[in-house]
Protein backbone atom coordinates (compact mmCIF):
# COMPACT_ATOMS: atom_id res chain seq x y z
CA UNK A 1 0.00 0.00 0.00
CA UNK A 2 1.49 3.33 -1.05
CA UNK A 3 0.76 6.73 0.41
CA UNK A 4 0.72 9.96 -1.58
CA UNK A 5 0.54 13.62 -0.73
CA UNK A 6 -3.24 13.44 -1.12
CA UNK A 7 -3.38 11.10 1.91
CA UNK A 8 -1.91 13.68 4.34
CA UNK A 9 -4.30 14.89 7.04
CA UNK A 10 -3.88 16.79 10.29
CA UNK A 11 -3.75 14.69 13.46
CA UNK A 12 -7.19 13.96 14.94
CA UNK A 13 -8.26 16.69 17.37
CA UNK A 14 -5.57 19.17 16.25
CA UNK A 15 -7.91 21.31 14.14
CA UNK A 16 -11.03 23.20 15.22
CA UNK A 17 -14.01 24.50 13.29
CA UNK A 18 -14.03 28.24 12.65
CA UNK A 19 -16.39 30.24 14.92
CA UNK A 20 -19.13 31.65 12.68
CA UNK A 21 -20.59 34.63 14.51
CA UNK A 22 -23.83 36.39 13.63
CA UNK A 23 -25.60 33.30 12.27
CA UNK A 24 -28.72 33.16 14.45
CA UNK A 25 -29.54 32.85 18.13
CA UNK A 26 -29.39 29.06 18.21
CA UNK A 27 -25.70 29.13 17.23
CA UNK A 28 -24.85 30.77 20.59
CA UNK A 29 -23.10 33.59 18.73
CA UNK A 30 -26.02 35.41 17.17
CA UNK A 31 -27.28 39.01 17.53
CA UNK A 32 -24.41 40.68 19.42
CA UNK A 33 -21.93 37.99 18.30
CA UNK A 34 -20.12 37.68 21.62
CA UNK A 35 -19.43 41.44 21.89
CA UNK A 36 -21.83 42.13 24.75
CA UNK A 37 -24.21 45.09 24.74
CA UNK A 38 -23.72 48.63 23.44
CA UNK A 39 -20.53 50.64 23.59
CA UNK A 40 -17.35 51.35 21.68
CA UNK A 41 -16.05 47.81 22.05
CA UNK A 42 -19.25 46.41 20.54
CA UNK A 43 -19.20 48.84 17.62
CA UNK A 44 -15.63 49.08 16.33
CA UNK A 45 -11.94 49.16 16.91
CA UNK A 46 -10.16 50.91 19.78
CA UNK A 47 -6.54 51.69 19.06
CA UNK A 48 -3.91 49.90 21.10
CA UNK A 49 -2.94 51.79 24.26
CA UNK A 50 -6.14 53.90 24.32
CA UNK A 51 -7.25 54.54 27.91
CA UNK A 52 -10.62 56.20 27.40
CA UNK A 53 -9.28 59.74 27.11
CA UNK A 54 -7.01 59.47 30.16
CA UNK A 55 -3.39 60.41 29.41
CA UNK A 56 -1.92 57.13 28.10
CA UNK A 57 0.91 55.38 29.92
CA UNK A 58 3.47 55.93 27.14
CA UNK A 59 2.86 59.70 27.38
CA UNK A 60 2.75 59.83 31.21
CA UNK A 61 6.20 58.29 31.68
CA UNK A 62 9.32 60.51 31.48
CA UNK A 63 11.50 60.16 28.41
CA UNK A 64 15.19 59.29 28.57
CA UNK A 65 17.61 61.89 27.20
CA UNK A 66 20.29 61.22 24.60
CA UNK A 67 21.07 58.05 22.74
CA UNK A 68 23.70 55.29 22.52
CA UNK A 69 25.40 54.86 19.15
CA UNK A 70 24.95 51.31 17.89
CA UNK A 71 28.33 51.10 16.15
CA UNK A 72 30.47 52.41 19.05
CA UNK A 73 33.54 50.30 19.77
CA UNK A 74 34.18 49.71 23.49
CA UNK A 75 37.89 49.10 24.10
CA UNK A 76 39.62 47.49 27.07
CA UNK A 77 42.13 50.10 28.19
CA UNK A 78 45.75 49.42 29.20
CA UNK A 79 48.16 52.17 30.27
CA UNK A 80 51.78 52.12 29.08
CA UNK A 81 53.08 51.86 32.67
CA UNK A 82 51.30 48.51 33.11
CA UNK A 83 53.42 47.06 30.27
CA UNK A 84 56.47 47.21 32.58
CA UNK A 85 55.35 43.77 33.86
CA UNK A 86 56.80 42.21 30.71
CA UNK A 87 60.48 41.38 30.17
CA UNK A 88 62.74 43.61 28.07
CA UNK A 89 62.47 42.84 24.33
CA UNK A 90 59.33 40.71 24.75
CA UNK A 91 56.48 40.65 22.22
CA UNK A 92 53.28 41.80 23.91
CA UNK A 93 49.88 41.06 22.35
CA UNK A 94 46.28 40.95 23.61
CA UNK A 95 46.71 37.26 24.56
CA UNK A 96 49.80 37.99 26.67
CA UNK A 97 47.99 40.89 28.35
CA UNK A 98 45.09 38.58 29.20
CA UNK A 99 47.44 35.97 30.70
CA UNK A 100 48.97 38.64 32.97
CA UNK A 101 45.50 39.90 34.01
CA UNK A 102 45.76 43.32 32.32
CA UNK A 103 42.62 42.72 30.23
CA UNK A 104 39.63 40.40 30.40
CA UNK A 105 39.04 37.67 27.84
CA UNK A 106 35.59 38.93 26.86
CA UNK A 107 36.47 39.55 23.20
CA UNK A 108 36.60 43.35 23.35
CA UNK A 109 39.49 45.01 21.47
CA UNK A 110 42.49 46.38 23.40
CA UNK A 111 43.63 50.02 23.32
CA UNK A 112 46.95 51.18 24.79
CA UNK A 113 46.90 54.59 26.53
CA UNK A 114 49.90 56.83 27.24
CA UNK A 115 49.64 57.28 31.04
CA UNK A 116 52.82 56.62 33.03
CA UNK A 117 56.37 55.82 31.90
CA UNK A 118 57.65 52.81 29.97
CA UNK A 119 61.05 51.50 31.11
CA UNK A 120 61.52 48.60 28.68
CA UNK A 121 61.89 48.01 24.95
CA UNK A 122 58.76 46.12 23.90
CA UNK A 123 57.10 45.09 20.68
CA UNK A 124 53.43 45.82 21.44
CA UNK A 125 50.50 44.58 19.36
CA UNK A 126 47.01 45.98 20.10
CA UNK A 127 43.85 47.04 18.29
CA UNK A 128 44.47 50.77 18.88
CA UNK A 129 47.05 53.16 20.34
CA UNK A 130 46.87 56.77 21.46
CA UNK A 131 49.47 59.08 19.93
CA UNK A 132 51.19 59.46 23.32
CA UNK A 133 51.38 55.71 23.90
CA UNK A 134 52.85 55.11 20.43
CA UNK A 135 55.45 57.84 21.01
CA UNK A 136 56.52 56.40 24.40
CA UNK A 137 56.85 52.85 23.04
CA UNK A 138 58.88 53.97 20.02
CA UNK A 139 61.04 56.34 22.15
CA UNK A 140 62.28 53.23 24.04
CA UNK A 141 63.18 51.55 20.74
CA UNK A 142 60.11 49.31 20.67
CA UNK A 143 57.35 49.00 18.08
CA UNK A 144 53.60 49.61 18.21
CA UNK A 145 51.70 47.42 15.75
CA UNK A 146 47.95 47.60 15.12
CA UNK A 147 46.35 44.12 15.01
Amino acid sequence: MTFGIHDLRPAPGSTHKRKRVGRGRSSGHGKTCGRGMKGEKARGKIRQGFEGGQMPLQRRLPKLKGFKPRNRVEYQLVNVEKLNLFADGEEVGPEAMRERGLVKGDGRPVKVLGAGELEKKLSVRAHAFTAGARAKIEARGGSAEVV
